[in-house]
């Protein structure tokens, strides 16, 4: 089992940045790749960015340019930087990993809230 515990959210102006942490615990030895994902008032949860063990990333559009992702394996620990904050960023944000021990298993965190708005 894996557990998945989100940090960093909060309320930032536009045009701030904000730096989300997620952190794995359990039997986090076979975690392939690791995703954060939001959910806006009213609308589906949606991929933000996933990030591979080798370090292979991918972004939505409306993120990319602005936000980073990245993942420190030893410390089982994955970030989101998110700069340049917009009002639509305005979301819960998941942490997600995928493990596999023997099937295929999706874990997700609780959320945390990022609100920007001035």
């Amino acid at each position: 089992q894996v557990q998945l515990v989100e940090s960093g959210g909060g309320l930032v102006q536009p045009g701030g940045s904000l730096r989300l942490s997620c952190a794995a615990s359990g039997n986090i030895f076979n975690i392939n790749a690791m995703g954060w994902h939001r959910q806006a008032p009213g609308k589906e949860r949606e991929l933000v960015a996933v990030i591979t063990r080798g370090g292979s990333q991918n972004y939505a559009d409306s993120v990319k340019g602005r936000f980073t992702i990245s993942r420190d394996n030893a410390q089982n620990t994955m970030y989101l930087q998110m700069d340049s904050l917009k009002p639509e960023d305005t979301a819960v944000y998941y942490c997600h990993a995928n493990a596999r021990y023997g099937p295929s298993m999706d874990y997700w965190g609780k959320g945390t809230l990022v609100i920007v708005s001035s």
